[in-house]
């Protein structure tokens, strides 16, 4: 029979839950009283799927993510606390772990800021989580420091039951850092996509996390479930603000945090490979937007979805000399062409295809759509690959790994 959670720990779960609430509200009435002060020091923008409309103050998630850490770390003392009492020892690896996951939210809180305000180049977007990674791998070396990976059964005749990736398992672990705090971001471009997506990855955590509560291992599940219920609350007062038509943009500050926070409690969750599940979208988006990307077609500054004259979203082109693909281009332009990928049209030497993003891929399967409609779609779509992910997760896992 193995450890169960105790009473305390439910008790601290509905704790966090409170506090999540009152968190929920206090976001709520903290965004319209900043809006306007946001717009003074200039950070605001034109949303650019509307044809005449006012200014909307961007870079709210600083306001979100503010309100968020003063939550965790209130609580975190809180709960901590209780622990000195009870045991008259402080829990070393679980406070070490939380004071780490909050720096680095804390660090990609900043770093998105700064990106809203000073627009970082790409080259260092890369650098930025990797360097705000650090400190959860170097907790996770102290603390755990498990870099052995259970292969599938029809591998299991040859590599044996386990291989030990050694250091490759922490390149995997910052690139995943990386991914997170970024794919989000690559996804976006209408209203409620981005706070949206992340509502219901997060929702989807929780569910998970829930779930594993009641199985051996569930001491990580409830550190994640600690950062993930305030995040959620959080997450959604900015929705409320942020869905078509906008009051506020999100900007990069909002995409960082929320990706950080979702890589913090996969790695010290012990669940990062179940969290890669839940990002389906973003990930079949990135593999998508590579050509683009990393320019091996022509790649504009702005990719999202153009309005048409009867002010309906329809998917955005590009047009390019055929001299500027690269070999790398053409083979990939080859390649989506033939899987149904790309809607293009060329000429003797020019090019126009479709920007290479899920939110145009969807508008060229569905032809003219309202903003509120296509985050609608998308979001639909993140809800069933929520669900392809608990079933791989669940019934498939246990057929490729046995019970």
């Amino acid at each position: 029979m193995w450890n169960t959670p105790s009473g305390e720990n439910w008790l601290l779960i509905h704790l966090n839950l409170i506090f999540s609430v009152i968190t929920y509200w206090l976001t709520i009435s903290l965004i319209p009283k900043f809006k306007r002060r946001f717009i003074q020091k200039n950070l605001f923008g034109f949303d650019l799927h509307k044809v005449k409309g006012p200014k909307i103050p961007e870079a709210f998630g600083f306001i979100v993510g503010l309100t968020y850490l003063v939550t965790l770390f209130i609580f975190s003392a809180i709960a901590f606390r209780q622990s000195i009492l009870r045991d008259h020892n402080c829990p070393q690896k679980e406070f070490v772990e939380s004071v780490a996951g909050l720096l680095c939210i804390s660090c990609m809180l900043m770093f998105g800021f700064a990106d809203d305000v000073l627009d970082i180049p790409w080259r260092y977007k890369l650098l930025l989580p990797s360097i705000a990674s650090l400190p959860l791998l170097m907790v996770y070396y102290v603390n755990f420091n498990s870099t052995t990976v259970i292969l599938p059964k029809f591998l299991r005749s040859t590599f044996g039951l386990s291989v030990n990736l050694g250091i490759f398992y922490y390149v995997y672990m910052g690139m995943l850092a990386v991914f997170c705090s970024n794919a989000i971001n690559i996804l976006a471009g209408i209203n409620g996509l981005e706070a949206g997506q992340s509502l219901i990855i997060a929702l989807s955590v929780c569910l998970f996390n829930i779930i594993e509560m009641f199985g051996e291992f569930w001491q990580p599940h409830q550190f994640s479930l600690f950062f993930m219920i305030p995040f959620v609350s959080v997450t959604l007062a900015l929705l409320k603000f942020n869905w078509c038509p906008a009051e506020v943009f999100v900007g990069d500050t909002y995409c960082y945090f929320a990706g950080m926070t979702l890589a913090v409690v996969g790695i010290l969750g012990h669940f990062s490979k179940t969290l890669l599940l839940f990002f389906i979208p973003q990930i079949f988006n990135f593999l998508y937007s590579v050509p683009q990307l990393f320019h091996f077609m022509p790649c504009p500054r702005h990719r999202m979805p153009a309005l048409n004259e009867e002010k309906l979203l329809v998917a955005s082109k590009v047009a390019f000399a055929k001299s500027e693909l690269t070999l790398l281009g053409k083979f990939c332009i080859k390649i989506l062409k033939i899987v149904k990928l790309l809607d293009s049209r060329e000429s003797k030497d020019i090019m126009e295809c479709n920007n290479l993003t899920l939110l145009n891929l969807v508008l060229i399967y569905s032809g003219p759509v309202r903003e509120a409609s296509l985050t609608k779609i998308l979001l639909l779509i993140q809800v069933l690959c929520s669900c392809i992910a608990f079933t791989i997760r669940y019934p498939l896992a246990s057929v490729f790994y046995g019970a």
